[in-house]
């Protein structure tokens, strides 16, 4: 029967664990960069998102003596509309009163 020398039986052992170790280690280091690209996507749309934001606020503040960049900045920033044909526009009061009590 054919004996390895103890030495030798130590080494592939050694080198079977770095294997499986590197191994290991590669199948890990796989799901750290997917998480890591994903993120990176993210960030870009984010990035592309505020860049669009950023124009329009430019573009409001170059512009901002037209009546339709005040009229759009009455509506969705202060939650005003243009009184015209066609438009109903509701008056909230509230006088701080408490009818249940």
């Amino acid at each position: 029967m054919f004996r390895l020398p103890r030495s030798k039986l130590i080494t592939k052992i050694i080198v079977f664990a770095l294997i499986v170790y590197a191994g290991i280690s590669l199948i890990t280091l796989r799901g750290q960069i997917e998480a890591e690209n994903n993120e990176v996507h993210d960030l870009r749309r984010a990035v592309v998102e505020q860049e669009i934001a950023n124009s329009q606020l430019e573009y409001d503040i170059l512009h901002h003596d037209t009546s339709a960049v005040r009229a759009n900045i009455a509506r969705n920033n202060l939650g005003l509309v243009p009184s015209g044909d066609g438009d109903i526009v509701l008056i909230e009061v509230d006088h701080g009163f408490d009818l249940e009590n």
